[in-house]
């Protein structure tokens, strides 16, 4: 058995396991994930003092884009939580919802915490003035998390929920809602 398959196995076996185990790894998942995307940001900045990238964009123009997107951002991460939380689950996959979230943003999208997370990095690039957190770093990160989800947390999702997950994740889009033109 592959590394990535033993991984799956293991968030699989915790998520339907014990409870005390699940609480016990929530708060150190979380934390070693917020601290994985503010590493994202710290090095963007050491970079782009290290190179002299010039700072981007100029006043007010930073404001302009950085507070709507910082407040989209942590409002779809405040929701998808919420929709997280009304069925007794977290964000964490070794402590997930006991059944498939779909309502509030999970009707449109498949990952809108992630989302959120990502429309908060672009505006912290441009409240930083960070072009190497805009164009680089920000970028990388949602890759790295693009393939996790693709390697390890839908298959592990398909594995605990089944057809049902199958069905949605059919019919939703991972991180952008469909719009309908015409």
């Amino acid at each position: 058995m592959g590394l990535r398959k033993k991984w799956i196995k293991i968030i699989y076996t915790v998520a339907t396991g014990s409870r005390k185990l699940r609480l016990i790894l929530t708060p150190v998942v979380a934390l070693s994930y917020i601290l994985f995307a503010a590493l994202f940001v710290i090095v963007s900045l050491f970079v782009d003092k290290m190179f002299g990238i010039p700072r981007f964009p100029e006043p007010p123009a930073d404001l302009y884009f950085s507070v709507p997107l910082i407040i989209a951002g942590l409002f779809l991460i405040g929701w998808s939580q919420f929709n997280f939380f009304k069925v007794k689950g977290t964000p964490v996959p070794f402590n997930p919802p006991p059944k498939l979230v779909t309502s509030g943003p999970y009707a449109y999208v498949r990952n809108p915490m992630l989302s959120g997370i990502f429309i908060l990095l672009f505006g912290l690039g441009f409240a930083l003035k960070s072009l190497s957190l805009l164009l680089i770093f920000t970028p990388l990160f949602i890759l790295i998390n693009v393939m996790e989800i693709k390697t390890v947390e839908e298959p592990e999702l398909e594995m605990r929920l089944g057809k049902d997950y199958i069905e949605y994740r059919k019919k939703t889009p991972m991180f952008f809602p469909k719009t309908k033109i015409g």
